[in-house]
């Protein structure tokens, strides 16, 4: 069960590794809607500047999961970072090497995704993607913590469609 649990995880996050807004390569297999991301009413007091360090923390994210490689993700995340998801009805928590550990087992993926909602206030920000991998859609949300100068992603929760 816990094969599958990483799976999951793994193909929502893979949902958001075509995203043309980040650093992550397009390819012709994949589509996503990234001009979405802090839309003027979700994110009007952030600056441009919060919001782009929003972006590349989430880039990191989904360059990771189109490259199949960790080290890439872990640009985007605090050290202490973990995933979240209900499993038969109970909460999980695991650290965030779990998902470096599918990242460096499975390779690279094409899927899509939509950034729907952010919101920055201040130093922390929460934003949230609609993702596909294959059949399966997912809802993911992260919440960020601005380290210094750069935007850190220090939780990921997800719920299957």
């Amino acid at each position: 069960m816990k094969k599958v649990i990483i799976a999951v995880l793994a193909t929502t996050i893979i949902g958001l590794s075509s995203c043309c807004g980040n650093s992550a390569e397009c390819d012709n297999d994949s589509a996503a809607k990234c001009d979405s991301v802090c839309g003027t009413e979700s994110c009007s007091q952030a600056t441009p500047d919060e919001i782009d360090g929003v972006r590349k923390a989430l880039g990191y994210y989904t360059e990771a999961a189109v490259k199949g490689d960790c080290k890439i993700a872990m640009q985007g995340f605090a050290p202490t970072a973990t995933m979240s998801y209900v499993e038969s009805d109970s909460l999980v928590t695991v650290p965030i090497q779990a998902l470096y550990d599918y990242y460096d087992q499975t390779g690279p993926h094409d899927a899509t995704y939509e950034i729907s909602d952010c919101s920055v206030a201040g130093n922390v920000a929460m934003v949230r993607i609609e993702s596909k991998f294959g059949e399966n859609e997912f809802t993911d949300m992260f919440t960020l913590v601005k380290d210094g100068s750069d935007w850190k992603i220090v939780s990921k929760v997800y719920q299957t469609k």
